[in-house]
């Protein structure tokens, strides 16, 4: 489907590196127009670089942690008064971080709430409006199968993607029939830097190879592999392209 997004705005977060430069270059090859937003000024060129050569349209980037609730704001600003519209969100930035309850500090679990629920919520409250306007819109959060089901060392973690699943859900619910869909994708573990820093964690922690412990995650999926970004991205196009028009309030996963 060449071309299906052009004349399309799309912005991701978290869109340097990972999942989300692999959703940012899918977008591309469609010919939406980017925004993306990240921490690394460099993984952010290098995404627009590689944008460059694909011939989509040359990106807005704005550098900015989401941690941070004022700095989410003022660049949501800057976003708008550059970008005035805005059709496809994709809320792909989030952190990972394991640790037992009792040691899962109240900074550990602010900080996974703050990156994996509070600006999702800022980010759809910001351009829900104006997508509900125009009739047309797609929110895509980037979950997790944590944000489905519990396991050990990961309570900070589970929770936040727990509640970005319920905001998912709540606002498909508050838009159906407007011509806006809202849909979660969850996948399992998947082949980024963040899950190898998890197993180079398990590897200090318990004396096995890096390599051994990157096995023991990519169990956990029901593949027996990690899952490659390039299939995140190709679910999160189906889902802001017209034919995913009637899918919204879903939880896709993928594992």
């Amino acid at each position: 489907m060449p071309d299906a997004l052009k004349g399309r705005t799309a912005l991701v977060t978290g869109g340097g590196r990972g999942v989300g430069r692999a959703i940012a270059l899918a977008l591309g090859r469609e010919s939406a127009a980017l925004i993306l937003t990240g921490r690394t000024p460099d993984r952010l060129r290098g995404v627009a670089v590689e944008l460059a050569e694909l011939g989509a349209p040359e990106p807005l980037v704005q550098v900015v942690d989401v941690a941070d609730h004022e700095a989410v704001t003022t660049a949501l600003d800057r976003i708008r008064a550059e970008r005035a519209t805005i059709d496809i969100l994709v809320n792909n930035a989030g952190i990972a971080e394991s640790e037992p309850l009792a040691r899962t500090d109240w900074a550990l679990w602010q900080r996974h709430f703050a990156v994996n629920a509070t600006a999702p919520y800022l980010f759809t409250r910001a351009l829900l409006p104006g997508m509900l306007e125009r009739g047309w819109g797609r929110v895509v959060n980037i979950a997790s199968t944590a944000g489905l089901a519990g396991a050990p060392y990961i309570a900070a973690y589970a929770a936040s993607k727990h509640a970005l699943v319920g905001l998912t859900r709540v606002v498909a619910a508050e838009t159906r029939g407007a011509g806006v869909t809202v849909n979660a994708v969850c996948p399992g573990f998947v082949a980024t830097e963040l899950t190898w820093r998890a197993a180079q964690r398990i590897s200090e922690k318990t004396g096995r190879p890096v390599a051994e412990a990157l096995g023991s995650l990519a169990r956990f999926n029901e593949s027996g592999r990690l899952v490659e970004p390039e299939q995140i991205a190709a679910v999160v196009l189906e889902l802001v392209s017209d034919v995913g028009a009637g899918r919204s309030g879903e939880t896709v996963v993928i594992s």
